[in-house]
């Protein structure tokens, strides 16, 4: 059996993904697989999040012994690192494939991809800290990577432009999923949350003089709608901004290459 201890001081097999894993002699329980073990352990994951899974407690979700796991997987890492590259294959790869220019084709692939991370609010520290090398992950990474490319950025720019895009996401949908985890711990609508938290904060004298450049952009996000449609709002218009940005330094390097042509 590999420990977690023993991958940590060997990066060449510091994945479930790099072992290879000798199959169990004899056979396990009856009705039980590990595509069963990793389905249980994603709904408690996104129940009670990371701190809360245990072999002892999936064992008893799946009403077997926690010895019986050990038929499928080594430890508690390993079935974190299924259920990443599980979450990861949510990602939409025909609706990327039916897009049109790479414009189209990053925006859907973001989309998904933060809607994934907001439906695990999991997802974004586990996905962190391991390598996300499953095949589900490395699918989406070549889309993503093919999605860039197609930008017509040079390649040693293209690493940079998936950096801005998508680091954006992973990190507008960690905001979000936990924004929307405190709500839901509060026993409360994210509008609810969010006004009465906001409500409180405006209120208090101590933040008065802290606040007051702020005053205009508070009032605004205040008027605009729902909180779900400020997610949306603001992460449509911000995913603009960084496909402008692509675009601006593709139209300046074809600027360079034809003044050095010339």
């Amino acid at each position: 059996m590999v420990k977690a201890a023993d991958r940590a001081k060997n990066p060449a097999r510091s994945s479930v993904w790099l072992e290879n894993r000798a199959a169990r002699s004899g056979g396990g329980p009856a009705g039980l697989d590990r595509e069963r073990i990793v389905a249980a352990a994603i709904r408690m994951l996104d129940e009670e999040g990371l701190a809360k899974l245990s072999m002892r407690k999936l064992a008893t979700e799946l009403n077997v012994t926690a010895m019986s796991l050990y038929w499928y997987v080594d430890t508690k890492d390993d079935i974190i690192e299924y259920a990443v590259d599980t979450c990861y294959g949510e990602v939409d790869l025909a609706a990327v494939d039916a897009a049109g220019d790479w414009r189209d084709r990053i925006r859907v692939i973001a989309l998904d991809y933060r809607r994934m991370l907001v439906r695990h609010p999991w997802m974004s520290a586990s996905a962190g800290q391991y390598l996300n090398i499953g095949p589900n992950a490395l699918a989406v990474g070549v889309k993503i990577q093919d999605a860039i490319r197609g930008t017509g950025l040079p390649l040693d720019r293209q690493p940079s432009a998936m950096s801005a895009v998508f680091q954006f996401v992973y990190g507008y949908g960690t905001i979000e999923a936990q924004f929307q985890r405190r709500a839901a711990e509060a026993g409360m609508s994210q509008d609810d949350f969010y006004g009465e938290s906001m409500k409180a904060f405006r209120d208090e004298p101590s933040f008065a003089e802290a606040l007051a450049p702020m005053t205009d952009i508070l009032d605004e996000r205040a008027s605009h709608g729902s909180v779900t449609e400020i997610w949306d709002r603001d992460f449509d218009y911000a995913l603009d901004v960084l496909v402008a940005g692509i675009e601006v330094m593709v139209d300046r390097r074809a600027g360079e290459r034809g003044t050095q042509d010339g």
